[in-house]
C-alpha cells in the first residue's frame, strides 16, 4: 500500500488529483450537454419536419457511433480544421486543442444526444390536463413555462438524467486518449512506472465506484424531494 501513499513516495495524491479532474470534466460535460439538449428537444417537439429531421439525425448519429470514435473524430478533426483555417492566414505550424476542452466537449455531445431523448420523453409525459387547466386559469407564457412545464419536466426526467450522469462519469475514461490526466490516464502512467497494473486498476475501479455511489445517493435525494405529493 506504500505505492498509494500521499507525498513523494506514493501515487495517492496523483490519483486524487486525477479523480478531481474526472469530476471536473464530467460536470462541465454534463452542463454543456443539458444546455445543448434543450434546442434539440424543442426541435423534436416542433411541427417543422425539417427541424425534427435535424434533431433526429443528431441523436441517431451520436447514439449510433461508439463514444471513442466520436472523441477521435473531434480530437483529430478539430485540430485539422483549425490548422486548415490557420494555413489560409499563413500559419503552417501544428495546433493542438486543449485536452480538457475537447474532452468535455466530446462527452458533452454524447450527453446531449441522450439527454434530448430523456427530456423529450419527460415533456411528453406531462398530463395534457395540466396544460389545459393552466390556460383556463389564465396561466400562460413564462408563468406556465417556469411554474408548470420546467418543474414537471425536471421531476419526470431526474431518474433518466441520473443515469446519463453515470454514463458521463464512465465515458471520461475514454478521453485518456487525448492525453488528459484523469483517472484512467493516471492509472496507465502509474502502472507503467511501478509495474503494478493490478493495484492501480483496482484503485481506479474503487474511485469510479465511489463517484458513482455518491452521485446515485445525490440523485435519489433529489428525486425524493421533487416527487413529494406524487405516487
Amino acid at each position: 500500500m506504500e505505492l498509494l501513499s500521499l507525498g513523494d513516495t506514493g501515487w495517492g495524491d496523483e490519483m486524487l488529483r486525477a479523480c478531481m479532474m474526472t469530476l471536473a470534466v464530467s460536470l462541465c460535460a454534463m452542463v454543456f450537454g443539458l444546455i445543448l439538449a434543450i434546442p434539440f428537444v424543442l426541435m423534436k417537439l416542433s411541427n417543422s419536419w425539417i427541424l425534427k429531421f435535424i434533431a433526429n439525425f443528431f441523436t441517431t448519429v451520436v447514439r449510433g457511433i461508439p463514444e471513442l470514435l466520436i472523441i477521435y473524430l473531434f480530437f483529430f478533426g478539430s485540430s485539422a480544421a483549425i490548422m486548415f483555417v490557420a494555413s489560409i492566414f499563413g500559419h503552417n505550424g501544428y495546433i493542438e486543442i486543449n485536452a480538457f476542452f475537447i474532452g468535455a466537449f466530446c462527452v458533452g455531445i454524447i450527453c446531449a444526444a441522450y439527454s434530448t431523448e430523456v427530456l423529450r420523453g419527460a415533456v411528453k409525459a406531462i398530463p395534457k390536463g395540466q396544460i389545459e387547466a393552466s390556460y383556463s386559469y389564465g396561466i400562460k407564457g413564462r408563468r406556465m413555462l417556469f411554474g408548470i412545464m420546467i418543474p414537471q419536466t425536471l421531476r419526470i426526467a431526474l431518474p433518466g438524467i441520473g443515469n446519463i450522469w453515470q454514463l458521463v462519469l464512465k465515458d471520461t475514461a475514454l478521453i485518456s486518449v487525448t492525453g488528459l490526466v484523469e483517472i484512467m490516464r493516471q492509472t496507465h502512467i502509474a502502472s507503467g512506472s511501478t509495474r503494478e497494473p493490478f493495484l492501480f486498476l483496482v484503485t481506479a475501479g474503487i474511485l469510479y465506484l465511489l463517484l458513482t455511489t455518491f452521485s446515485n445517493k445525490f440523485f435519489m435525494i433529489a428525486e425524493n424531494k421533487y416527487s413529494k405529493g406524487f405516487i
